[in-house]
């Protein structure tokens, strides 16, 4: 079993910054996929950006330049560096860990952007 939990979220001004963490505990694979993914209100949940273990990054185009996703291997722990934070960026964010064929969610933390 594996825990996910997400930190960081709050209430920002549009053009402001926030920081998430995601602590993954458990039966962890040594290769296994972090990423994180929000879901804004009446929407679908959608794909923010993924890291490896090896540090492979992918984003969404929408926020190419302005998040970077980052992780520390030795704690089992990802970052999400989010800057020049948009109202459109306000969603409920989500980590989600990927090890072996299964897939773990934490319970997700919201992100406010104010205009």
């Amino acid at each position: 079993q594996v825990q996910v939990v997400e930190s960081g979220g709050g209430l920002v001004q549009a053009g402001g910054s926030l920081r998430l963490s995601c602590a993954a505990s458990g039966s962890i694979f040594s290769g296994n996929i972090m990423g994180w993914y929000r879901q804004g209100p009446g929407k679908q949940r959608d794909l923010v950006a993924t890291i490896t273990t090896g540090g492979r990054t992918n984003y969404a185009d929408s926020v190419k330049g302005r998040f970077t996703i980052s992780r520390d291997n030795a704690k089992n722990t990802m970052y999400l560096q989010m800057n020049d934070l948009k109202p459109e960026d306000t969603a409920v964010y989500y980590c989600n860990v990927i090890t072996g064929s299964l897939r773990y969610w934490g319970q997700g933390t919201q992100v406010t952007v104010s205009s």
